[in-house]
């Protein structure tokens, strides 16, 4: 009864350890995706700040995004060698300690370079604290945990755009960056204290060619695909990338097949749970991505809303995304994944396409209900998709694992972004030779609007030749406006496809009944 009694013990203290050491990986992922979702609505700013212009300015995201990608591949290997919990508190500390030098940036050069740099050091605390969670809690716990860590990538992006334009309109922008300080302090704190010691993996040798192989590729791909829509998908820059891309991942999948420790370990995808979920994650990215995209569109260039004004409004959403995380876990414990996956792809997938229906005049309230059910949807499913393909891989596989499952996942949302940019611009023309068609300059109804209009503006105590011209300004400016609304309803329609898509994949976490085994006497 004793024995019992301290393995009771031991079991209950080993339980506790493990959601406090979540406490430190949630927080450090918390400051990691705020600090990004901060920056989208500060580019104006930086701009003028610094006497710069946007394409210039926009390396402030770019410059992180690709620098951040391009590392995490090394992530396992890195893990290995220094141990888990090392590698996630010093990639915290040297994102801390960049987060304060962009903040003391004198010049767009100095804020690009160690934004990049940050980068660099931030790119490790997503894919690494996965790692931490899959090999410190049982499977039986994963989802669960899965689902909590899941909240700060959620919330982080609900809070981005409201907190970050409050800032900027109220105080300085170099708060920005410094608000991340007293964040990412008590990450390491609560990491020095909270995790515990992970092993490490002696005798571990760098692969360098696969190292220099995966930073080209993934860094060209994100680059052409980041760049694509503005200097143009036939520019010689962008296909020139693409062309690089193209080779070296070929290199990359021959030098890593035959290597002996690759940094990319692409046997992973002889595990078919594994390929699926990273296949059906992927597509769910970029399912989500594309709401992520337009909606803010919408609402700023056709409602009209600034930045912190469009945060409030799509809060629920991310809300409700950040709540189903949470529980996803305990559904799946108890329904299983297979349901609960196929109902959130369900819900994902008809509330997109649902968004066709945007006009130029639709009700916030409306879209903002049919957002939060999306954001149901996604919360139920994301986190389950990926923590079943991670627990079909051996746990020796597990640091190897989640660093790709991370990149590739990271590639879907960028091409998803990508893809849906360059939909919606194509749509725009399309809509509005259709309309000019429709509606020609000599045509009665043409005619009438802008001599309705004449009268408003003449009115306005201007002569009728500058009220006619203003008035057949304002009817190109409805049309152009009402191509435009009907492009990101076309693009919200398709991009509910990867939804679609992905539900006949869930279908292979379908457990098989095993036969009964008869025993002889």
């Amino acid at each position: 009864m004793a024995d019992e009694s301290v393995v009771t013990q031991q079991k209950s203290e080993g339980n506790g350890h493990m959601w406090l050491s979540l406490i430190a990986i949630v927080t450090g992922t918390f400051v990691a995706v705020l600090n990004s979702s901060l920056m989208n609505v500060a580019m104006n700013k930086f701009v003028a700040v610094f006497g710069s212009d946007l394409i210039t300015m926009q390396w402030i995201i770019t410059g992180y995004t690709l620098a951040s990608a391009m590392v995490i591949p090394m992530s396992g290997y890195l893990g290995g060698r220094f141990g888990n919990k090392n590698l996630f508190i010093y990639s915290v500390a040297g994102f801390t300690i960049f987060s304060v030098l962009c903040g003391l940036a004198w010049n767009a050069n100095t804020m690009i370079i160690f934004r990049i740099i940050q980068g660099l050091a931030g790119g490790f605390i997503m894919p690494v604290g996965m790692s931490i969670i899959f090999t410190t809690f049982p499977k039986e716990k994963t989802g669960t945990a899965m689902g909590l860590w899941g909240i700060a990538a959620m919330v982080a992006p609900a809070l981005g755009p409201t907190f970050g334009g409050y800032l900027i309109q109220n105080f300085s922008w170099r708060l920005l960056f410094f608000i991340n300080v007293p964040i990412g302090i008590l990450a390491v704190v609560l990491g020095k204290i909270l995790m515990k010691e992970s092993p490490r993996t002696t005798g571990l040798k760098f692969d360098t060619p696969g190292a220099v192989l995966s930073m080209t590729f993934f860094g060209s791909l994100l680059l052409a695909l980041s760049k694509g829509q503005s200097q143009g998908w036939t520019s010689l820059f962008i296909v020139s990338l693409l062309f690089i891309a193209l080779c070296s991942l070929l290199l990359l999948i021959w030098v890593e097949l035959g290597a002996k420790q690759p940094v990319l370990d692409l046997n992973l995808f002889k595990n078919v749970k594994f390929t699926i979920s990273v296949i059906s994650g992927s597509l769910v990215m970029m399912a989500m991505m594309g709401g992520t995209f337009l909606a803010p569109v919408y609402l700023q260039s056709i409602q009209g809303l600034n930045a912190m004004q469009t945060g409030i409004l799509l809060m629920p959403q991310s809300i409700a995304m950040a709540v189903m995380m949470a529980i996803s876990g305990k559904l799946v414990e108890k329904f299983g994944v297979v349901p609960i996956c196929i109902a959130g792809l369900a819900i994902l997938g008809i509330t997109t396409a649902e968004l066709h229906l945007l006009t130029a005049d639709t009700p916030n309230h409306w879209l903002n209900a049919l957002l939060t059910i999306r954001g149901i949807g996604i919360g139920v499913c994301l986190m389950p998709l990926t923590s079943a393909g991670m627990n079909a891989v051996a746990p020796e596989q597990i640091s190897n694992a989640s660093p790709l499952s991370n990149v590739l996942r990271q590639v879907a949302g960028s091409l998803g972004i990508a893809i849906f940019t360059a939909i919606m611009s194509n749509r725009q023309l399309v809509h509005y030779q259709h309309i000019s068609e429709s509606v020609s300059v000599d045509s009665v109804m043409a005619n009438n609007t802008v001599s309705a209009l004449t009268g408003e503006i003449y009115a306005w105590a201007v002569d009728r030749a500058t009220a006619t011209g203003a008035a057949t300004s304002y009817l190109a400016g409805f049309i152009q406006k009402e191509a435009f609304v009907r492009s990101i309803a076309d693009t919200f329609y398709i991009s509910a496809i990867p939804a679609f898509i992905c539900i006949p994949f869930v279908l292979f976490f379908i457990k098989r009944k095993q036969a009964p085994v008869e025993v002889k006497e």
